[in-house]
């Protein structure tokens, strides 16, 4: 056994004998988790020592040889003491041995590999508590080779009191108080959000107990419709009970009875002939359905975290959705620091066991990732051990989960884009560009040009235009193809490029210094006609053409003047840009297709849906009150029209959407 397993065992067994023995080339850091059985660290002196003494590099034969099969913690350091990597295991023979024996490491594992000059580690006496340590070590001292978040502070809470006259307030910290908890909210934002709904639609009190129990006269809340006077008697014990009922059916996600509640009160106030309250009750009513109309499609009452992750252009972001109840509560963003060569699921799993262990009261019964996990189960084992309850952890799921992954997957891509356009890599993409390409000068102006049809049907060609490096959306055009036969790309490119460049001619407007096709050989000659035929030389024409398995990252880049294409490095900002240029054209073309391909068929909202007749249009207006309120809908809201099921309702919004 080695002097540093010794170490360990000597310490589990007591921690208040002496020092134990350590290597001189130990470098272990100090922790601050007395709860957890750790060695106690030796002198960072040590480790100057060993290097003076021009010792050989790390034998990572003879430290394998005899270390321990426990559970615990590992610690790389390099020769200047630094730690550069905390990682957990639950056999540390087996984990560690892997970065010596295996050879088909990324490069970043093999750069990090070839920097040990030392290792440590930690016994604990289970995986979750190791799990737990190397969060704990990572946040402080923060290893260039992990995956680094910021602290995340406590989520606050809705605290409705249990008193006469329930207070409704935004809580953090330990639930000592009396009365229910509501969340957790993402978001001090969320919460006050929240907070205001309620006091527009059920006027609930806020103030202080020190406030309400002196009051001689309404205050300001009051005036506004913010409050409903109950420390001033203007409202019945029973009545504000019955609101209260209201605000705790709301946040447990009984939302219909919530809403039936309220028609039956806006019936009632009619026949008593009080329209005023039955107006004021309405408006109640058409608040509370815009707000559920905001939500995701209703699922289980389950509470679920969403979590997708994504990388691009080492830009790595987090996005967690919320789900409590079967509603979404709310979202939180993350932009961790990553080291280079880090894929998405290196980057799902730390942030899980990080996240996690760092809020261990927040933790929900489910976790959705996008990613699929190589150890979902062990993780999850670990997480239902801090939980104290199962968790699961999973990655294929269906119906309204389904849909909460592709909502969270389509947030993080907004995340990322937005990240990258924050951030100023337009100069340098465009000067990669430049070189890369052998440009005579900077591309200031590029156009790009691309096809989209269904078999042949309502061909539309778009033309999307970028100036710095960034897209000036004004400039867009789009152009219906006509005259060629069903199918032809060649021809259709052939014309719009044409069409383009004949107005640029005629108006003296700006030419493009890159005009890019999206497409192969064909479609660049086609354009280089084009060109040629209105002697438009200073024009530099290229296509982009996906690689054989249409892989991103492996496009071919074709000239007029060059029979073999040109391929760029995956990570070349240059790339990155005309991979931004055409899927922005494939985009805006896709989108132009679509919207004149259902101009066509469509002869009114709800006319052409089948199984949606006469009857059951009427019952759909009857119920959302006009045109603006349907469309507003979503397939839950859809599903609750007398006649309308489930598959219908979707039928319904995918037509109007």
């Amino acid at each position: 056994m080695s002097e540093l397993s010794k170490t360990s065992e000597v310490s589990k067994k007591s921690e208040t004998s002496k020092k134990p023995e350590t290597s001189k080339k130990s470098v272990p850091p100090e922790t601050s988790t007395p709860e957890l059985k750790q060695i106690t660290p030796p002198q960072q002196e040590l480790l100057a020592d060993s290097l003076n003494k021009n010792e050989p590099a790390f034998d990572s034969g003879r430290f394998l040889k005899s270390l321990t099969r426990l559970p615990g913690i590992y610690q790389m350091i390099n020769q200047g003491g630094e730690i550069i990597y905390i990682g957990k295991a639950k056999n540390l023979k087996n984990r560690v041995s892997s970065y010596f024996q295996k050879q088909d490491h990324p490069p970043k594992t093999r750069v990090m590999v070839s920097q040990i000059s030392d290792i440590q580690i930690i016994v604990t006496d289970s995986e979750n508590e190791a799990l737990i340590l190397e969060n704990q070590l990572i946040k402080k001292y923060r290893p260039r080779y992990n995956v680094v978040f910021r602290d995340d502070k406590s989520y606050p809470y809705i605290f409705l009191s249990d008193e006469t006259y329930p207070r409704l307030t935004i809580h953090r910290g330990r639930h000592k108080s009396k009365g229910d908890y509501f969340g957790p909210f993402t978001g001090s934002t969320a919460a006050r959000y929240s907070i205001s709904l309620m006091q527009r639609l059920f006027r609930i009190r806020q103030c202080e107990n020190s406030v309400f129990k002196h009051r001689s006269r309404p205050c300001l809340q009051y005036q506004i419709n913010r409050c409903s006077g109950s420390c001033v008697n203007k409202i019945s014990e029973q009545d504000y009970i019955s609101d209260v009922q209201l605000v705790r059916l709301f946040y447990q996600g009984k939302n219909e009875s919530v809403i039936e509640t309220l028609n039956q009160r806006m019936l009632g106030a009619s026949a008593a002939l009080d329209y005023e309250q039955a107006a004021r009750l309405r408006d109640q009513i058409v608040q509370l359905r815009r707000v559920l109309e905001q939500q995701i499609v209703r699922g289980s009452d389950t509470d679920t975290d969403i979590v997708a992750v994504g990388i691009s252009e080492k830009i790595a972001a987090v996005f967690v959705l919320h789900i409590r109840n079967g509603l979404v509560q709310g979202n939180r963003n993350f932009y961790p620091k990553v080291p280079g060569g880090t894929n998405e699921q290196e980057l799902l799993e730390s942030f899980i066991g990080h996240f996690y262990t760092a809020s261990q009261n927040e933790l929900p019964a489910e976790i959705v990732v996008n990613h699929q996990l190589s150890e979902e189960k062990e993780l999850a084992t670990l997480l239902s051990e801090v939980r104290q309850s199962k968790v699961r952890v999973i990655h294929r799921v269906k119906t309204s989960r389904a849909a909460w992954l592709k909502m969270a997957n389509k947030n993080l891509k907004e995340l990322i884009s937005s990240k990258l356009a924050s951030q100023n890599h337009t100069q340098k993409r465009m000067q990669s560009l430049m070189n890369e390409l052998g440009l005579d000068k900077l591309p200031e102006r590029m156009e790009c040009f691309d096809i989209s049809h269904f078999q042949g049907e309502q061909t539309v060609a778009s033309c999307v235009v970028f100036e710095g490096g960034a897209a000036k959306k004004s400039d867009y055009r789009r152009f219906n193809i006509t005259g060629v036969i069903e199918g032809d790309d060649y021809a259709a490119i052939e014309q719009a490029v044409r069409r383009r460049f004949q107005r640029l001619v005629k108006e003296d407007a700006r030419l493009p210094d890159l005009l890019i096709i999206d497409g192969g050989k064909g479609q660049l000659h086609q354009a280089q006609k084009v060109l040629e035929s209105l002697c438009l030389q200073q024009v530099t024409l290229i296509s982009v053409a996906k690689g054989s398995d249409r892989k991103v990252g492996m496009e071919q880049i074709f000239f007029p003047s060059e029979a073999v294409a040109r391929r760029l490095e995956e990570d070349s900002p240059g790339l990155h840009l005309i991979q931004a240029i055409r899927d922005e054209a494939h985009r805006f073309a896709i989108t132009g297709h679509r919207g004149k391909r259902d101009k066509v068929r469509k002869t009114s909202v709800l006319e052409g849906i089948p199984g949606v007749g006469a009857k059951r249009r009427r019952a759909i207006i009857q119920h959302f009150g006009g045109l603006q309120e349907i469309k507003r809908a979503g397939v839950n809201d859809l599903k609750q029209v007398e006649g309308i099921s489930q598959n219908l309702a979707q039928l319904i919004y995918d037509h109007l959407h």
